[in-house]
């Protein structure tokens, strides 16, 4: 029977969050793409928690959103609550978070890639990949249609070979019950690639007619909402917000749960997969924190239109008749009724350390990963990784140089940088901790930092960059007044420095000095400020933050300009590292494994120590001497 074969620049395998922004970014740069689903109702399914953003993750979507990807826009749409997460600390750890209308999420992400150009929707499930000569021609689906293409991106998610979990009950699905693909994981092992089985997992859904809310805590929004995307009009983001709802395990809960801890596949053998330790489950929280008497339980809508309630902070696999028993015993929920059972979700995926930076294969060319298939967990991580591979795929087709971001760059640079250098035992979470130069990677610069790239690879519009151009000219400027704008300890100062509670003058100082006590800021002193010129809100900020950090600033940004050194000092590829006699063994090991592309990532790979980077700076002298002889 005759086959159907079809051409396109780029294949994009998984229409989840990672598949959307690498699809989006590759028909936005001009490149016929095809987007493969198992189900066109999966595109930008959110299948776990019905929110975007949170503590780090809010950083990756304003960074996604600085770059000319889509997830910011389509959460500032269809939010239904939204909140700045840590504001009674410093700047470097604010970070948005916002309560999604699924339903609503997923049709408009939908509607925007049915009518982006260059792109197409099929529903199909990608079986194979075409290989030859290392190199990638395209991908074949169930049916035995064949697609050419010059690059593949693979964003399969939790779907290779999964299977959902609770009790005794396995059903060999994706998650909320979609079809799983569970032919490709044979074809990338043919194709050398090592897979990993790891698993997550997600609480129950439960009906919201059935919950008691006066036991609870109600959870607002904010009064005034901040917006993700920086294209976003903050006045379109001033909506009603619905309420979200604190309550808390207690030791009824916690007693049937250790009662039934063998019945649990988490416990009994019967999973696999390794979890992530920064998202565990109610029975992992119960055993591992026994001295604990309680847990905060969230009841967070899934929508307007549906009375489903997500139970956040109770994922579960135990049995369905446990689960009944555990979820009543909390306060307000007494009676409640089940809609959906939490289950765990095992999966294939990859060993990320087997990509470049670029999230391009080592051993596949023109072949990209991005996404929970990386290893990694959670909806941001994975547009972030998506956009990326799709901006590098896009770059491979056009014969140009892929776009690479380090740490010092931004929360995306940290999160890839960590995937493909370090070993990731179970799903990798970002965090602010992990980020060492976080004060500088705020989530309210993040236009500053990266609208110049995005504008660079073709992703931002020359309208939005000449205004990041002008916002960065407006702060520079007006940094540089405050500094010698003198203030006089004369009776007005002194009563706006009483009204806000700080310590009156004994001599005359600087606006700059006034700003950086913790109780003052830029804003509160304008009436003491008669040549403040008007700004936007983000300049205003922008100009506060500066002012007040900057001594710490200052140090951060000495700290990157060191950390560049080592990042500039490229390795050769594909190199022998047996060949550097004064390399301790595990050092040569895990080089000639890791294979890193500079001296910066080949000082972040556990088992390299300083001594062996030191060894390497004197090679690569030695080399550079004998090539330019």
């Amino acid at each position: 029977m005759p086959y159907i074969e079809e051409e396109y620049d780029v294949c994009v395998v998984g229409a989840g969050h990672a598949g959307c922004e690498a699809a989006l970014a590759c028909a936005r740069l001009g490149l016929d793409t095809i987007l493969f689903t198992v189900s066109v109702e999966s595109i930008a399914l959110m299948p776990c928690n019905p929110n975007i953003g949170g503590s780090s993750k809010g950083h990756l979507v304003r960074e996604i959103d600085a770059l000319g990807g889509q997830m910011g826009i389509n959460i500032d749409k269809t939010f239904i609550q939204s909140k700045m997460l840590n504001c009674s600390k410093g700047p470097a750890v604010h970070s948005l978070r916002a309560q999604a209308d699924k339903s609503e999420y997923t049709r408009l992400m939908r509607k925007t890639l049915e009518n982006t150009d260059h792109l197409t929707i099929r529903q199909a499930e990608v079986t194979e990949l075409i290989v030859e000569n290392e190199h990638i021609k395209g991908v074949k689906t169930f049916s035995g249609a064949s697609y050419y293409s010059k690059a593949v991106v693979l964003c399969t998610g939790t779907y290779l070979k999964a299977r959902c979990l609770y009790g005794d009950v396995v059903n060999h699905t994706g998650p909320n019950g979609l079809q799983s693909a569970d032919y490709l994981s044979d074809s990338l092992k043919e194709n050398g690639v090592e897979l990993f089985r790891f698993k997550t997992g997600t609480p129950a859904r439960v009906d919201k007619r059935s919950i008691d809310f006066s036991k609870m805590e109600e959870q607002k929004g904010d009064e005034r909402v901040v917006p993700f995307s920086f294209t976003t009009d903050p006045e379109d983001v001033q909506i009603d917000q619905v309420s979200c709802w604190l309550t808390y395990t207690n030791l009824k809960t916690h007693e049937v749960i250790r009662e039934n801890l063998d019945r649990s596949p988490l416990y009994s053998g019967m999973i696999e997969g390794t979890g992530p330790r920064y998202c565990p489950s109610i029975e992992d929280k119960v055993v591992k924190f026994a001295d604990k008497e309680r847990h905060q339980v969230f009841l967070e809508p899934e929508g307007l239109y549906t009375n489903e309630m997500y139970v956040g902070g109770m994922s579960s696999s135990l049995p369905e008749d446990v689960q009944y028993q555990m979820y009543r015993s909390v306060a307000g929920m007494e009676q409640v009724k089940i809609v959906r059972n939490a289950y765990a979700i095992e999966y294939d995926c990859i060993n990320p350390r087997q990509l470049y930076p670029s999230l391009e294969f080592k051993k596949i060319r023109g072949l990209f990963s991005g996404g929970q298939f990386n290893g990694s967990s959670g909806y941001e991580e994975a547009a972030a990784q998506g956009l990326i591979a799709g901006i590098n795929a896009a770059m491979f087709s056009l014969g140009k140089d892929p776009l690479i971001l380090d740490r010092s760059t931004s929360y995306i640079g940290v999160l890839i940088d960590d995937l493909v250098t370090k070993e990731n035992h179970e799903p990798y979470r970002m965090m602010t901790s992990r980020a060492e130069y976080r004060l500088l990677l705020r989530q309210d610069n993040a236009d500053l930092r990266l609208s110049k790239i995005g504008y660079e690879v073709g992703l931002i519009s020359q309208e939005r960059y000449d205004w990041v151009v002008e916002k960065e000219r407006l702060i520079e400027k007006e940094v540089e007044r405050i500094q010698h704008v003198k203030i006089g300890a004369n009776a007005a100062v002194q009563k706006i420095l009483e009204l806000h509670g700080s310590t009156p003058l004994k001599t005359g100082t600087t606006l700059a000095e006034l700003i950086r006590r913790p109780e003052l800021t830029y804003e509160m002193l304008k009436e003491i400020d008669s040549d403040r010129p008007d700004f936007p809100e983000d300049v205003i900020e922008q100009v506060n933050i500066q002012v007040k950090y900057d001594g710490y600033i200052k140090r951060q940004l000495k700290q990157v300009k060191e950390f560049k050194k080592l990042e500039n000092k490229r390795l050769p590829e594909h190199f022998d590292y047996d060949q550097v006699k004064s390399l301790r063994i595990e050092a040569k090991q895990k080089l000639n494994l890791y294979q890193p592309v500079n001296l910066g990532q080949a000082s972040r790979i556990s088992g390299v120590s300083p001594a062996d980077i030191s060894v390497l700076l004197v090679y690569l002298e030695q080399m550079y001497r004998k090539n330019k002889e």
